[in-house]
């Protein structure tokens, strides 16, 4: 097991801690009230032992907590899976992990995407795409299936066409001027840009430079409500807890607010181009 994982079920017994000692209850006197053993509430308060659902909807109808049982069932259900780290994700090359994104979008209907330093994987060009997984293969030393997960990649961006789906990409200005592979890879990716800007049932959106700071950002996708993933240099992270994804939902909603989009987005895109074709 992972410190990582161990850590969440510290964390989550500390919580399940906090809301004992709130009702005023003793281990002893929840333990007697709920029919376990002695030692299993302070096994699961010191992460030893990770409760059930049925567990934690009988820790919070004894400790007068119930409104706490729908975060507290979501940390239990991903508890295992919330933190995989990058070389279990891609020990078997990019293809795979191309692929269960496939059917998290397809599960999807609106899907909202920030991004402060590249362009989303379903907006990118061939040549660009080809560009950053194989800095991922070089970086993560993981095995080379670079022109099936390009791919296979490219294969998501259909979703971008079908009916019952809707996007709003955000992305920071810097996007814009990250350089991937060179110039002329730079060149197509805008021109793409300038295209998607225009799609139906896409809201594309880009945080100026110069824009006052308001919430902490990094890289992160909602699906619907249900799930947030965020990516960072070691592991990806997904959180299913309904107060934090409404946490990323204000933070999305703040930076899609600040962006401008329609005709000053391209704008914007022009400039970017101008500087890579001059």
């Amino acid at each position: 097991m992972t410190s990582s994982l161990h850590e969440a079920k510290e964390a989550l017994g500390a919580r399940l801690r906090e809301l004992r000692l709130e009702s005023g209850m003793t281990g002893t006197d929840l333990a007697n009230r709920a029919g376990w053993h002695q030692t299993k509430v302070s096994k699961i308060e010191y992460g030893k032992t990770k409760p059930t659902e049925a567990d934690i909807r009988v820790w919070c109808s004894h400790t007068g907590s119930e409104n706490q049982v729908p975060d507290l069932i979501a940390t239990v259900r991903n508890i295992e899976s919330a933190y995989l780290e990058w070389r279990r994700v891609l020990g078997t090359g990019v293809r795979r992990r191309q692929q269960a994104s496939v059917k998290m979008e397809a599960e999807t209907g609106f899907m909202r995407w920030y991004e402060p330093f590249l362009i989303p994987g379903l907006l990118q060009t061939a040549d660009y795409a080809e560009e950053i997984i194989k800095n991922v293969i070089r970086f993560y030393r993981i095995a080379d299936d670079l022109d099936e997960a390009v791919s296979k990649r490219l294969e998501r961006q259909q979703i971008l066409y079908r009916r019952n789906h809707r996007f709003h990409f955000v992305i920071a200005e810097q996007a814009l001027y990250t350089t991937v592979g060179n110039d002329d890879v730079m060149i197509g990716q805008l021109d793409r840009l300038l295209a998607v800007a225009g799609m139906p049932r896409v809201t594309f959106g880009i945080v100026s430079a110069g824009t006052v700071y308001r919430v902490p950002i990094s890289n992160f996708i909602m699906f619907d409500n249900r799930r947030v993933m965020v990516e960072n240099i070691s592991a990806e992270v997904t959180i299913t807890q309904p107060r934090e994804i409404a946490l990323y939902g204000r933070a999305f909603d703040a930076l899609a607010g600040q962006s401008v989009t329609g005709d000053a987005a391209r704008s914007l895109i022009r400039n970017a181009l101008e500087t890579r074709s001059g």
